[in-house]
């Protein structure tokens, strides 16, 4: 196994930490969709366990659109439409 240089190692962890945060942003985003959708945005702190799976059945939809999304408009080997993902 080759050893990585420093900067092909900085350029990796650059890499991961750009992808990471634009699915953690993407994701909430969402989500927070979702509950207001499933649950109505005034119930969205009590909501029942069905409105909470459609909540997560939105979330993976929305998630699931972002990355068909991000393939045809960014890097076809990426679900991220950051540039260099």
């Amino acid at each position: 196994m080759p050893n990585a240089s420093l900067p092909d190692l900085a350029r990796t962890a650059r890499t991961y930490a750009v992808d990471l945060a634009e699915r953690v942003v993407a994701t909430f985003v969402v989500s927070a969709a979702g509950v207001a959708i499933a649950a109505g945005p005034a119930d969205m702190f009590h909501a029942s366990f069905w409105q909470t799976v459609g909540a997560a059945g939105i979330a993976a939809a929305g998630s699931l659109v972002k990355g068909l999304i991000a393939k045809a408009l960014g890097d076809r080997n990426s679900a991220s439409v950051a540039p260099g993902v």
